[in-house]
Formats: C-alpha cells, structure tokens, sequence
C-alpha cells in the first residue's frame, strides 16, 4: 500500500473533519448573500488546498472510500 506518514491518525482525522466543513460550507452558500457567497468560497478553496496536502502525504488512492 505504501508508506503512511509518522502522524497517520492525525491527519487521518483532519482530513475527514476538513470534508464534513467543506460540505457544510456549500449548504451554507446556497442560502448566502453575494458578499457571504465570496467569502465562503474562499474558505472552501482553503480548505481544499490543505486537504490537497494532506493526500499528498499519503499513497494515491487513500482518502478515495471517504
């Protein structure tokens, strides 16, 4: 499968909670303001670029059940 990083279940949970508040935020913007919608949107990309990091560290295909 690959190598884990040193801090496997750390990381593990962060990504999932990260998930759980990407999704959150999306219900969050359908019912949102054009000015709530821009910030929104930029704590979604945030989010993302560190669940991008997260995957990063660990083999391909890790995070694909979740």
């Amino acid at each position: 499968m690959g190598d884990l990083p040193e801090k496997f279940p750390e990381y593990s949970i962060m990504y999932k909670t990260i998930t759980k508040q990407i999704k959150n935020l999306q219900g969050q913007k359908e019912q949102s303001t054009s000015e709530e919608k821009k910030e929104i949107n930029l704590k979604i990309q945030n989010y993302q670029n560190e669940l991008d990091k997260i995957k990063k560290m660990f083999p391909n295909s890790f995070f694909e059940d979740t």
